[in-house]
């Protein structure tokens, strides 16, 4: 798949791929955007680091298929993030209904035994990637899949701090905004 033109203007990539996933909408100055509105910016979020190490080279088109499961997976993890360590009843539907796709096979390879990920569709198979990173991420640590604790804000992070105390989706962005809000309050109030 060719590079897309259009930079990743995303507020906040890194993330692991089931948050990466999530963080495909987000609200700016701007307003409101939706990366997978668009076939071109489902085509940049399949060529993203993430994605393509998920799909270990398998090179996925960006079709209305692919961007379509996308949505569905997109909106199963948005149902399970609203309580990780207890998913309600829809939220585990919705997640089994994405994994139902797509499996993992194990292989030997010349240097040794492997896996590899597998879809009956290969337009479901980035969005069961990150549907299946979501599970590790829950095997791991389900306290540390967070929303960002600014309220006007709809990104989400994997908490990675050696406390695990980390409120805001980025300190440059969401923190700052409100330590500069609770220092004019503060002024203001005396």
């Amino acid at each position: 798949m060719p590079p897309p033109a259009e930079p990743d203007s995303r507020p906040l990539t890194g993330e692991p791929l089931a948050v990466d996933l999530l963080n495909t909408r987000w609200i700016d100055a701007a307003g409101r955007h939706d990366l997978l509105d668009s076939l071109e910016g489902t085509a940049l979020w399949l060529n993203t680091p993430p994605v393509r190490e998920a799909l270990g080279g398998i090179s996925v088109p960006a079709g209305h298929d692919t961007r379509e499961r996308l949505h569905q997976a997109r909106a199963a993890l948005d149902k399970a993030v609203a309580d990780p360590a207890h998913p309600s009843p829809a939220a585990i539907t919705a997640v089994n209904d994405v994994l139902a796709h797509g499996r993992l096979r194990q292989v030997l390879r010349p240097d040794g035994p492997g896996t590899v990920a597998e879809a009956d569709d290969p337009a479901w198979l980035p969005a069961w990637a990150a549907t299946a990173d979501f599970l590790r991420l829950l095997a791991d640590r389900p306290d540390r899949i967070r929303a960002c604790g600014n309220p006007q804000c709809i990104l989400h992070f994997y908490d990675v701090s050696k406390n695990g105390t980390r409120r805001w989706c980025s300190m440059s962005g969401c923190g700052n905004r409100a330590k500069a809000q609770r220092h004019y309050a503060r002024r203001h109030q005396s």
